[in-house]
């Protein structure tokens, strides 16, 4: 319903349309910035890609207050 009543007040105003407002740069130049910026993002997740191979991996501990122990059969615990 709500849409309807967009769709006729938009079609009621027939062919006026209000002139885009002005941009303080070149189109390109925001493509440029945001993909910069884009590309210094993907650099720093990049950067955290090694983080698990750091240390060896450790057998887990059995801590008999946890709720929920994970007990995987073959896996030593």
């Amino acid at each position: 319903m709500q849409f309807q009543q967009i769709a006729i007040s938009i079609l009621a105003q027939g062919g006026e349309s209000e002139a885009p407002a002005p941009l303080w740069a070149p189109p390109i130049v925001f493509g440029i910035t945001i993909f910069s910026i884009l590309l210094v993002l993907m650099f720093v997740a990049v950067s955290y890609t090694n983080l698990g191979n750091r240390h060896d991996a450790v057998d887990e501990h059995s801590d008999p207050h946890r709720q929920h122990p994970a007990k995987h059969p073959g896996l030593g615990h």
